[in-house]
């Protein structure tokens, strides 16, 4: 099958015009021998491309930018390497689309904490599948830069391309690859269970999909929101519990109760974290995978001492869990809440600026790709 030269996307130029997207092609990686050629059907909307496009987590690295890493489409070209997938497969993309795979880390089913990891879009490629120092440019001598999945096609390793189960739809598998598997890593990681309660705090993007996995992995799960009018679809999505923390006393009776906290709220910073810390079980964990663009409120140390509680992170998942992860999701049928809007120029502005307000239920995946990029003819 044939693959352009350049690819298309719908980009933004800056970040004080950040829902402001054009139309315009760009110079992909040079295809080397790991690497899987895609031509696009959709692609999810993420709280990441939000916070890249507004310079929320900093400037931007390179301009234009073609954001998005919640990809799904159809496979046209392998390299010469490549064992796992043939043309005609239904694949997905995530946020990550290199690394070494030399280190400790990606010989530990750890390569999504790989030091030279690329992610999706906005990270500089190398030589030499990321093994050299020297820069990969293009015929201008201007390094390239990946670019996401608002666009016609992606190139991606193979490491970092899931198959797709047939009764999992495009739109639904979309956001799965970013904020599914964001949240079913630390979940399985922290053995989350028969026997174990598990606590999902935010109920959005993230969160819907955290009470999905925690119910079908077994847990007593609770949902923590301060929107008390989301407790019928928390409650529809998984939770067998639900406390309203906009309630000042919301956590009295609660001490000592929670094994893992999965924290999926966007607004962090504003959090009285010493009262989410004080509901754990002895050495329970407040993890966090909601990323907000300014820094955690200051507390005192002594917060882990009265029940030897922690707090961490995480970074996506590895390949071994999204393939753990969408098998889950085939063999209990599990779906997420997906809104759908046709890419264009109105309507990636449309998108991000619902996920930038929180006017989302709870996912937005981008449609209608080969109209827009006149492709779908292979």
């Amino acid at each position: 099958m044939s693959v352009p030269e350049q690819f298309e996307g719908f980009m933004i130029e800056d970040s004080k015009n950040w829902s402001d997207f054009k139309k315009q092609k760009f110079t992909p990686k040079k295809f080397e021998s790991h690497d899987v050629d895609i031509e696009n059907e959709c692609c999810g909307v993420c709280g990441s491309d939000v916070h890249t496009i507004t310079g929320g987590w900093g400037e931007l690295a390179t301009s234009p930018i073609c954001v998005g890493h919640e990809v799904i489409g159809k496979v046209i070209r392998v390299g010469d390497a490549v064992k796992e997938f043939k043309a005609g497969d239904r694949v997905g993309v995530g946020a990550q689309v290199q690394s070494c795979m030399q280190c400790k880390m990606c010989k530990s089913d750890n390569e999504n904490y790989c030091p030279n990891m690329v992610d999706t879009y906005m990270a500089p490629y190398k030589e030499d599948e990321g093994h050299s120092d020297k820069p990969m440019k293009d015929s201008s001598g201007n390094q390239i830069f990946s670019q996401g999945g608002y666009s016609s096609h992606i190139r991606a390793h193979e490491q970092f391309v899931f198959k797709i189960p047939d009764n999992i739809s495009s739109t639904d598998a979309g956001p799965m690859m970013c904020a599914g598997l964001t949240v079913y890593s630390p979940l399985v990681r922290a053995g989350c269970g028969p026997g174990k309660k598990v606590a999902i705090l935010g109920i959005g993007g993230l969160g819907h999909f955290a009470l999905l996995w925690a119910k079908a992995l077994g847990a007593e799960v609770y949902a923590l929101s301060h929107t008390p009018s989301k407790e019928p679809e928390a409650k529809k999505l998984g939770a067998d519990h639900f406390v309203c923390t906009k309630n000042e006393k919301w956590s009295e009776g609660l001490e000592f109760t929670f094994d893992f906290i999965l924290n999926c709220a966007d607004m962090t910073n504003e959090f009285d974290i010493a009262t989410y810390l004080g509901t754990l079980n002895i050495n329970g964990e407040f993890h966090n995978v909601g990323l907000p663009d300014k820094p955690l409120p200051q507390f005192q140390a002594q917060v882990f001492t009265t029940n030897g509680s922690k707090m961490g992170g995480s970074h996506i998942g590895s390949k071994k869990e999204a393939i753990a992860m969408l098998k889950l999701a085939s063999e209990k049928n599990i779906k997420p809440m997906i809104e759908t809007i046709d890419i264009s120029e109105e309507g990636c502005k449309k998108a991000v600026e619902k996920v930038k307000v929180n006017d989302v239920r709870y996912r937005v995946t981008l449609t209608g790709f080969h109209k827009a990029f006149g492709t779908g003819k292979n």
